[in-house]
């Protein structure tokens, strides 16, 4: 098979993106043998069998690291949230081959093509996701949601669960779904809604086909999506208020965005044709808008990329660790398959909610994971910018000349920073006499898939 000049193109991209950012690739044979010992473990009198729960995991339909699955009942007005996850502490001891392999990658970084894995998919796509094919050992944590949406956690346990059903965003039916789900949601968002939170999940640009072509596009959320995030905040949240409550854990913090931020976002909203009314604050904005609309879509991602970003902080006596985007304390605990760092805290919420002790290599682990996190996050981020960066240049290569419908976004010293249109493109053009929200017409001087750059002229 003869394979199109887009396609090489991309191929050899990805390949230096690896190699750039020493995205690694595969296993040793110590860590890939010391995962298939691991996966043949057997759980013990120490997880409570569970099996009769009716679990069910959702995500997207070719996903098979499976961290979470859930079931859910009602207590009164309460709804109980049982929430599973992949037991990966029952699988990776401390300071073992696959331990320390997880210390040096910190995280699964996602390509178009394949996956840098945390874990050998023995275990992240076999013995410890949460796959329907048979009984797997998880930590289960029970999480009260009240009327107000105000959530608790009551408990956590391992236990031997069994999922009932694999269901898929693209093709979930309401009738396959817990029926107290809707309600939990909606929940939730109140509650955020309350606190002033800002939107918490963002759209993804990202490189797909379409009848055969490669193009980008703002991937919008389905309501599935949204629905199954709730889950995840809920129980991240509860964790986090034990954690802190007890005087140790692992949070994710982030400031709030500056004066100067804020107003840049003002002026991206007024070149995406949208109305910030000026009572509104950004968190309320937000949340008005729709990830359907392409516009409100890009602004999102604006608004991630303007962001100061999230980090980890240990806790800290007499220090409230916040973020911003959450307006709540906020821990990550359930992605262990996907992040070093949940391990730790499903143990130490383990610990406080069945009155132990937080072990002492997870208390000592919670000072070194910051900053072992914060590499892996700028490498991850590096690769899904480099990834955005080789799919405009290729996408755009052969159309130099061709002139395109853009809007400013931004300006300093260095010129403007302008979005195309279609296709959904940013780029700095150099350019006098326009102002962040005006209209202009950009012609595509280069587009260089070797270099990941694109350069445009103003025309008009």
């Amino acid at each position: 098979m003869v394979r199109a000049p887009r396609d090489r193109a991309l191929d050899t991209g990805l390949h230096q993106i690896r190699e750039e950012f020493e995205v690694p690739a595969g296993f040793g044979p110590e860590v890939a043998l010391a995962a298939v010992q691991a996966a043949r473990r057997t759980p013990g009198r120490a997880h409570v069998d569970h099996t009769d729960r009716p679990f069910v995991t959702l995500d997207p339909a070719g996903a098979t690291d499976l961290d979470q699955a859930f079931a859910l009942e009602r207590a009164g007005d309460d709804i109980i949230l049982h929430y599973a996850i992949a037991d990966v502490g029952f699988f990776v001891d401390h300071g073992d081959p696959l331990d320390a392999e997880a210390w040096r990658r910190g995280l699964t970084v996602y390509l178009p093509d394949e996956r840098a894995r945390l874990y050998p998919a023995a275990l992240s796509e076999g013995a410890a996701s949460l796959l329907p094919d048979g009984p797997r050992p998880a930590v289960v944590f029970t999480v009260r949601i009240d009327g107000a949406g105000a959530v608790r956690l009551d408990g956590a346990e391992r236990a031997l669960v069994q999922s009932r059903a694999k269901l898929a965003y693209e093709t979930v039916r309401p009738e396959d779904l817990p029926p107290e789900l809707p309600e939990l949601a909606r929940r939730i968002r109140a509650a955020e809604d309350r606190r002033g939170a800002p939107r918490v999940e963002f759209p993804e640009q990202e490189l797909v086909r379409v009848d055969g072509q490669w193009a980008l596009r703002f991937d919008p959320r389905l309501p599935s999506e949204d629905d199954n995030a709730a889950l995840s905040l809920a129980t991240n949240l509860a964790v986090a208020e034990a954690l802190l409550a007890a005087g140790t854990g692992l949070f994710r913090v982030m400031a709030e965005p500056t004066e100067r931020r804020v107003e840049r976002l003002r002026r991206t909203a007024r070149a995406f044709g949208l109305t910030w009314p000026p009572e509104l604050s950004l968190a309320e904005f937000q949340r008005s808008l729709s990830t359907a609309d392409p516009r409100g879509a890009a602004f999102l991602v604006a608004v991630r990329r303007a962001g100061g970003g999230a980090s980890y902080a240990p806790f800290t006596e007499g220090t409230t660790p916040w973020h911003a985007a959450m307006a709540a304390t906020y821990a990550h605990a359930t992605a262990p398959l996907r992040r070093l760092a949940d391990r730790y805290v499903v143990e130490a919420a383990l610990a406080v909610a069945n009155g132990d002790r937080v072990p002492d290599d997870v208390a000592q682990a919670f000072t070194e994971l910051p900053t072992v996190m914060e590499r892996a996050e700028q490498r991850a981020n590096g690769v899904d910018r480099a990834v955005i960066d080789l799919a405009e240049a290729v996408l755009l290569a052969g159309h130099e000349g061709t002139v395109f419908d853009a809007v400013v976004v931004d300006e300093d010293d260095r010129g403007a920073v302008v979005q195309v249109i279609d296709p959904a493109v940013l780029a700095r053009v150099t350019t006098d006499g326009v102002d962040p929200g005006d209209g202009v017409r950009v012609r595509l001087e280069r587009a260089d898939p070797a270099t990941r750059s694109v350069e445009f002229a103003r025309v008009g």
